[in-house]
């Protein structure tokens, strides 16, 4: 077996962000311009974009660390060090959102992506959509509100 030089990887796991590198093809680079592209989509979308502007104040500083947020989730890099759930809590989101947010970023993620990139991203964007759904269906709950799970 081939033995690949994980020096000059940022990651705190470099074998295994080389290995997911080199099996779907992603690299820092490519998420970084998927992140910029979906985000310019979200921004621009009807249904999005007026979400985000209320809750995003500095976008330059807010896609890099979406980028690195996508770092760790896709190549366990474990650059992201936050709490992408507490963020999502106050804001109001419903089903048709995550449905949307999803629909922007799989179209996105099969133009910037190859085809094993954008199914990987997809299904972990999938995972992500799913767990911060749940959860904020469970804080409505416990405040007697309710809300509905994105469809896959």
């Amino acid at each position: 077996m081939e033995r690949t030089d994980t020096s000059a990887i940022d990651s705190a796991r470099p074998a295994i962000t080389a290995e997911l590198m080199a099996r779907t093809g992603l690299d820092e680079a490519m998420l970084d311009h998927l992140v910029r592209d979906f985000y310019g989509r979200v921004r621009r979308d009807a249904v999005l974009g007026p979400i985000f502007d209320r809750a995003v104040h500095d976008w330059d500083s807010h896609l890099d660390r979406l980028a690195a947020f996508w770092s760790s989730v896709a190549l366990m890099t474990g650059r992201y060090h936050g709490r992408p759930m507490q963020k999502h809590m106050p804001l109001a989101l419903e089903a048709r959102h995550f449905d949307r947010w999803l629909e922007l970023f799989r179209a996105t993620a099969h133009e910037v992506c190859p085809p094993a990139g954008a199914a990987h991203v997809i299904a972990k964007a999938e995972q992500i959509a799913v767990a911060i759904a749940a959860n904020i269906e469970n804080q409505r709950r416990g405040n007697g509100l309710g809300a509905e799970p994105p469809r896959l």
